[in-house]
């Protein structure tokens, strides 16, 4: 499979669907960061504090498995915020320092929260980076013969630049600060929870984690759990297979969906947002290169996020004309009461079928 993808969007709209966090968003986390857990504190149930409502489900879930009710973790962001976008409250500070573990995406996704978790990892605090451990991807990732090709037809065109690169690498060096400021993302994808096989084995990790600060029950209950989820991406693959191999691509808000991609043999041809994160930019003449792909190809869908704003994708669908459709995904959240994203099983099956029912003939 072959994943190519191509940056778009100009730079004065974007900042419509940048602001891809509510202010305020409509449903609070289960358990916020305003509101200290009042269950007293055992042995058997370690203080746990989460990022994303994402992570929060699947803690949850193994919290409650090994000690009930009796569990006590706080997710810090909200229903429906924008990882990318969130910035930590020093209410939220104070409980990331005094928790038993703080278990967190990382590889950049929360950036708003991670100078906060590098200083209460030095004060000594236990933090787990799930996403560095479950054999993430590089952006960007080509996973067929034609990526040999590729970079065998440009080596010879690297050779010439390097010279050049060289010169200049004080001023490329800025830039790249400059590039990393502006929300851009490292080497690697953080967004690994769209391949739920790698999510699985991250219930497994966080299950094992939980062990050294409680007992072996929580080693068990994140097996228990990560079997749960391979049963559940069975009814996933299914449904995404269902959809005719000429109709698999996807054009997407952010480069999101490359694990989605990868695992169940789709193509990202096409993303609105450069760079991983939903806060970069783009210029005018990507946006025409994008709309000319589309078209080209024959998208059915431009995929979207719930926590964003649709007007952005939808002036490129009107741009593009015929039948294209604007489909919301559960991106960087769960859903909340009513949604069917209830839990990250939830929200990876609703997505399934969303994506199934726009791609389908």
């Amino acid at each position: 499979m072959r994943t190519s993808l191509l940056a778009a969007g100009a730079a004065a709209t974007i900042l419509v669907l940048a602001s891809c966090s509510p202010s305020t968003p409509d449903e609070p986390a289960d358990t916020s960061a305003e509101t200290s857990p009042t269950t007293a504190q055992t042995q058997d149930a370690p203080s746990v504090v989460v990022t994303t409502t994402v992570l929060g489900s699947v803690v949850g879930e193994i919290l409650t498995c090994a000690v009930g009710d009796d569990s006590s973790m706080t997710v810090l962001m909200p229903i429906g915020a924008d990882p990318h976008d969130f910035q930590a409250s020093s209410a939220q500070v104070a409980l990331m320092a005094g928790a038993d573990l703080v278990v967190v995406n990382g590889l950049g996704l929360e950036e708003g929260v991670l100078d906060a978790v590098e200083n209460v990892e030095a004060d000594g605090v236990s933090v787990l980076e799930i996403a560095s451990l479950v054999d993430p991807l590089p952006f960007g990732e080509e996973h067929s013969e034609d990526k040999a090709d590729e970079e065998s037809h440009d080596d010879h065109a690297d050779e010439e630049e390097h010279a050049d690169e060289e010169e200049h690498s004080e001023e490329e060096d800025h830039s790249d600060e400059e590039s990393h400021d502006d929300h851009g993302h490292g080497e690697f994808d953080p967004h690994f929870w769209f391949d739920m096989e790698r999510m699985a084995v991250a219930a497994e990790l966080m299950g094992a984690e939980l062990a050294v600060n409680g007992d072996e029950s929580f080693a068990s209950c994140g097996e228990s759990v990560a079997a749960d989820l391979r049963a559940t991406e069975v009814v996933i693959a299914d449904a995404l297979s269902s959809v005719p191999e000429a109709n698999r691509v996807l054009v997407t808000d952010h480069d999101a969906l490359g694990y989605l991609a990868e695992r169940y043999d789709y193509d990202v041809v096409g993303v609105v947002i450069p760079g991983g994160s939903t806060l970069g930019d783009a210029n005018s003449s990507d946006l025409a290169d994008l709309v000319a792909t589309i078209q080209d190809v024959g998208v059915r869908a431009i995929f979207g996020n719930t926590a964003g704003s649709p007007a952005l994708l939808e002036t490129l669908a009107n741009e593009v004309g015929g039948s294209i459709q604007v489909v919301e995904l559960f991106v960087g959240s769960v859903g909340g009461p009513g949604s069917g994203a209830e839990s990250y099983a939830e929200m990876m099956t609703t997505n399934a079928t969303r994506i199934a029912s726009a791609l389908a003939d």
